[in-house]
């Protein structure tokens, strides 16, 4: 958790000393600046399906439903220990299962899958997108718990990967958590929600879409055999 590299720690300094306004600093390292409006959550329709299906689009879903009495251990995680971490109740690992099931039925064509290295996302992804390939990528984590220097490489690679194109007829997956966006955007997703971004390049960054809550599905897929 304090392992960040020299060299980002006498950046971020840097930029301190040179007086940048805050919403400077936050840009440079993918932060979401203060002082901005409330987040406004989209519902998705059944057009946006229709987008999804021609590709180009990042999804970042939330884990399914976890257990909260049960938090991640105040002393750190052991990525390889899923006792240390919040776990996915029986209705969480349902939840994922239907959620993946429904993307499918969508017909939304998924190609590139990253994932937080926490157990909770390694089975969600497990429950959602069975035998898929998938790339855990440690910044992908959980900031809730970190400091803002601790977080800017997890938050900077996020802004990346909801930035950089991608290519027609797929989309790329993100499955993580709801802090990460919350530091990035101001946005506190529900588990289990699936958040749409259209990347416009590095730097432009990207757009936020619309969300598809779990209990949405029905209703979308309902529109689609009318």
């Amino acid at each position: 958790m304090n392992g960040l590299s020299a060299a980002l720690r006498v950046s971020l300094a840097v930029l301190l000393l040179l007086g940048l306004p805050a919403t400077a600093r936050a840009d440079a390292y993918g932060l979401a600046p203060t002082g901005t409006t409330k987040f406004v959550e989209k519902p998705a329709t059944r057009e946006t399906l229709n987008q999804l299906r021609r590709g180009g689009y990042v999804l970042y879903l939330r884990h399914g439903y976890t257990d909260n009495t049960k938090p991640d251990r105040a002393t750190g995680v052991d990525l390889d220990d899923c006792s240390t971490q919040r776990p996915l109740t029986p209705d969480g690992i349902k939840i994922a299962a239907r959620v993946g099931e429904a993307i499918r039925q969508a017909k939304i064509p998924i190609g590139e899958i990253r994932i937080s290295p926490l157990c909770r996302v390694k089975v969600t992804v497990a429950q959602a997108f069975p035998g898929m390939p998938y790339t855990a990528d440690v910044n992908l984590m959980y900031t809730a718990n970190f400091t803002d220097v601790e977080k800017a490489p997890i938050i900077a690679n996020t802004r990346r990967l909801l930035s950089a194109p991608v290519a027609a007829d797929t989309n790329r997956l993100l499955i993580a958590h709801a802090p990460n966006l919350m530091d990035l955007i101001g946005y506190f997703p529900k588990e289990a929600t699936l958040v749409i971004f259209r990347p416009k390049g590095e730097q432009a960054g990207f757009d936020y879409i619309a969300s598809i809550p779990p209990a949405l599905w029905a209703e979308l897929l309902r529109e689609e055999r009318k």
